[in-house]
């Protein structure tokens, strides 16, 4: 295997290369939508994924996601791509059936290193329980690598962004930080055991996640990737009327995150974010200048923030934990719109 270097090629990879939010959503606003009564999750709500009505027992989710190089070896990378895409069909609580491979490479880099990405992916769509149908490949200069993949959930009980409730809790099934960590791994201040945590929780697939959600009715769910924890939450409120309320504290939090944040270590995605949320959020007094960026992290294949019952959280925190979600945590409450769509405290 090739010494190379994926991390060599860019500057930015993984989800903190998405377009700013902010940016993204005035150009889509008002752009023409197709009518058709079988749409049943289209653009409007930004959602992880959109849902097509085949029949009155059957829908089919279809989404894409593709990045560059967030970390340097190529079947991790591959894992981690693969893991993230297939993330959107666990988010809306279905299950993956096919994918197609989507990737740029460049010309004068080895394809043994193609080889690897391509067979990181292959390990996770299987993993799913799906099968890669093909896909489509074009030279770049940078390498970049995804999924477009179609899952499958009963029309009735689909989890979209837009259903949050006043009353109910909100769940984190995975830490957050993995934007800052790698960061601080370019610049050589994470050592190799936080940094392959947060590589193994990048792989992690969420289906363990999608399974408790339908067990439990869950009709309102996200997955926090590049918008982080404070961005997506802020598309959910949007999406359903509501005000979230994070609480920074009871976040789950990668080993070493706080010590970059206060060593000054804040990825440009942070500030990307925060320009996005900043206009729809009040952030309480308590608030320090770390928490406050720690909620924009962007994650790369983060874990899912659900909305469920409060009377069920004990059982649902335990499921997912068996489920490989060892720090699933409550971190915010839906209130009812109070003006701002989001609410950032830990009072």
């Amino acid at each position: 295997m090739s010494t190379f270097d994926l991390l060599s090629t860019v500057e930015y990879g993984g989800c903190s290369a998405k377009l700013p939010a902010a940016e993204l959503s005035r150009v889509l606003e008002g752009l023409p939508l197709t009518p058709d009564d079988n749409i049943l999750v289209g653009i409007e709500t930004h959602d992880d994924a959109g849902v097509y009505r085949i029949s009155s027992e059957l829908a089919l989710i279809q989404t894409t996601d593709f990045f560059g190089p967030v970390c340097s070896d190529p079947f991790d990378f591959g894992q981690i791509a693969a893991a993230n895409a297939l993330s959107d069909v666990y988010a809306m609580g279905g299950e993956v059936l096919t994918a197609l491979n989507i990737v740029a490479f460049p010309a004068d880099v080895p394809l043994e290193i193609l080889r690897e990405i391509l067979r990181g992916g292959i390990e996770k769509v299987k993993e799913a329980g799906g099968v890669i149908l093909g896909g489509h490949t074009i030279v770049d200069e940078v390498p970049k690598y995804g999924l477009a993949v179609t899952g499958t959930i009963h029309p009735d009980r689909i989890a979209t962004n837009a259903a949050a409730k006043a009353g109910e809790v909100l769940i984190l099934t995975k830490p957050i930080g993995a934007g800052i960590i790698m960061a601080g791994r370019r610049i050589r201040e994470i050592g190799d055991i936080p940094y392959q945590v947060v590589i193994d929780s990048m792989k992690q697939l969420n289906k363990g996640g999608a399974v408790v959600m339908r067990k439990y009715g869950i009709r309102s769910a996200t997955d926090i990737t590049g918008f982080g924890l404070a961005g997506h939450a802020l598309k959910m409120a949007k999406a359903s009327g509501v005000t979230i309320r994070i609480f920074p504290a009871e976040v789950p939090v990668f080993e070493g995150t706080m010590d970059l944040l206060n060593l000054g270590c804040i990825p440009g995605a942070c500030f990307r974010n925060l320009e996005y949320v900043e206009t729809d959020a009040t952030f309480g007094e308590d608030l320090n200048y770390e928490q406050k960026m720690l909620v924009m992290d962007a994650q790369t294949s983060g874990g899912l923030l659900i909305c469920c019952d409060p009377d069920h959280v004990r059982d649902i925190l335990l499921e997912l934990a068996e489920s490989g979600f060892m720090r699933s945590s409550v971190v915010g409450e839906v209130l009812p719109f109070n003006g701002k769509h989001l609410f950032v405290s830990n009072l």
